[in-house]
């Protein structure tokens, strides 16, 4: 399955994309993308998207789920982009917050914050939480999986490394957290280890990658989450990104107003973004 959320910021209906790419209204069947729902897809899976209302238009889509409490960040988790970055791949995941706020839809505009002059880019795999999970075992991660997404990190860097403290302060500004168009359940991804990958800013290729190329992959990092904290249904877990990313050029790239960015990963649909200056 397909599952998008679609309309206004706030207040987005639940929808499904059928096998000819049209998005059909699901709020007669569940109330959004979310929560308990995530718990029980199975309960969509033999639907028939068909027999859905069709949307007309083209409706803005948000964040592919509702009701996110944590955004999860790996970082360093591609061994070609920690190289790029003078760095050396962790003996275990680096973890970091994308605070909440920072969620928007696939192709909401990328603000950049006033003061910035180092906002970057990164193609991501993301997957969502479905089911609640606590000191789960490797073998038994993907039980806790509802699907995967589409993600662009986006990131301040000066905040991010010149800053002092955490990453999450280079990481949440708003509209740092594009997500979506869809989520896409485990069964249509197929091998979500062997994805395609890629990133253009203003039609220049600037990440092209696989999720093959990934040290700690989707199982593994499903188990070692839950050894310290409770994942919830709805939270995002965003897996890192291979190289291309404009910190990594000499000299470096970073995004301006009126750039366009565009991504995608195999099976999971296409984002583009506009760069606006926040005011």
């Amino acid at each position: 399955m397909k599952l998008v959320r679609y309309g206004d910021r706030g207040s987005e209906t639940p929808g499904m994309i059928d096998a000819d790419g049209a998005l059909r209204d699901l709020s007669a069947h569940v109330a959004d993308i979310a929560g308990e729902v995530l718990v029980n897809l199975s309960a969509l899976k033999d639907m028939d998207p068909t027999t859905l209302p069709l949307v007309e238009g083209n409706p803005r889509y948000g964040a592919c789920v509702g009701g996110t409490g944590k955004f999860i960040c790996i970082g360093l988790n591609y061994a070609d982009h920690a190289a790029e970055s003078g760095l050396e791949v962790p003996p275990e995941p680096v973890i970091f917050a994308k605070y909440t706020s920072a969620i928007c839809g696939p192709n909401d505009d990328i603000i950049i914050p006033r003061a910035s002059t180092k906002t970057d880019w990164e193609v991501e795999l993301g997957f969502v939480i479905g089911k609640k999970a606590k000191y789960v075992d490797e073998a038994d991660a993907m039980d806790h999986v509802a699907g995967f997404c589409l993600i662009n990190d986006v990131s301040e860097r000066e905040y991010q490394i010149e800053r002092s403290g955490q990453w999450s302060k280079g990481k949440s500004s708003d509209n740092f957290g594009p997500t979506g168009p869809w989520l896409v359940t485990p069964d249509e991804v197929g091998d979500f280890d062997n994805l395609h990958m890629w990133l253009d800013v203003n039609g220049e290729r600037m990440q092209d990658g696989s999720s093959s190329t990934m040290v700690y992959r989707v199982p593994f990092l499903v188990s070692y989450l839950s050894q310290f904290f409770t994942l919830h249904p709805g939270d995002i877990i965003s897996t890192g990104t291979p190289p291309g990313v404009g910190l990594g050029f000499n000299p470096p790239k970073y995004l301006k107003e009126g750039d366009v960015v565009e991504l995608g990963i195999e099976k999971l649909g296409t984002q583009k973004q506009v760069c606006v200056k926040d005011i």
